[in-house]
């Protein structure tokens, strides 16, 4: 029977634990906010209307404008009637662009030691040999790696028209390697709402859950 080798398990038990941080990790989208504010004590019942979108974007930023405007509408403003002046004109943007990002990796080395001739209980003789280090590779230095990233940004400004002034700003920000806008889009403004107005001049950094 082959002797149980404590070393051999930590290295299953390790390999393992990080496999289930990697999945945990892919399964959530980071988000960063930041926020600015000097929102109006009297906003409650307030109306608000949005600025028109691009003519070359209309039907995607009218879908963004949608879940803006119902996460406006759960801190108690609401859409301005037909012929209606509103109190705050809402301006919503959403872009996609490709940025490259350097981050350092770690280098690990397969490393060989040299075994020894050794005799076994029952006599049996063994001649020496290079084998793989028992220890497992090694950790050598950092390498930087270039990586392109996709960046997803959502931008929303509130503005006050009574006062003619800015009340509420705010910029998420999503960086990953193959996504889509459109998914991340809900994620941004899940960001910018939570504990609205928030504290002025926030950053905050947020993780949502993905489906499964």
């Amino acid at each position: 029977m082959t002797p149980h080798n404590p070393l051999r398990f930590s290295r299953f038990w390790l390999a393992g634990l990080v496999l289930v941080l990697l999945s945990a990790c892919a399964n959530t989208l980071g988000v960063k906010v930041t926020r600015f504010n000097q929102w109006p004590a009297d906003a409650a019942g307030a109306s608000f209307r949005f600025t028109p979108a691009d003519p070359a974007r209309t039907l995607e930023v009218q879908a963004y404008q949608a879940q803006v405007a119902a996460a406006l509408q759960s801190q108690g403003l609401r859409p301005a009637a037909d012929g209606e002046t509103a109190r705050f004109s809402v301006d919503v943007q959403a872009d996609l662009s490709e940025r490259q990002r350097q981050r350092l990796v770690p280098v690990y080395s397969d490393q060989w030691v040299y075994r020894p001739a050794w005799r076994d209980a029952q006599g049996r003789w063994y001649g020496g040999q290079w084998v793989p280090d028992p220890l497992g590779p090694r950790y050598v230095g950092d390498r930087t790696v270039t990586q392109t990233v996709q960046h997803s940004q959502l931008k929303l400004r509130i503005t006050d028209t009574t006062a003619a002034r800015t009340v509420f700003e705010a910029t998420a920000v999503h960086e990953g390697r193959e996504d889509d806008l459109v998914e991340v889009v809900p994620y941004l403004v899940s960001g910018v709402f939570q504990d609205f107005p928030g504290a002025n001049g926030q950053v905050r950094r947020l993780r949502f859950e993905l489906p499964q």
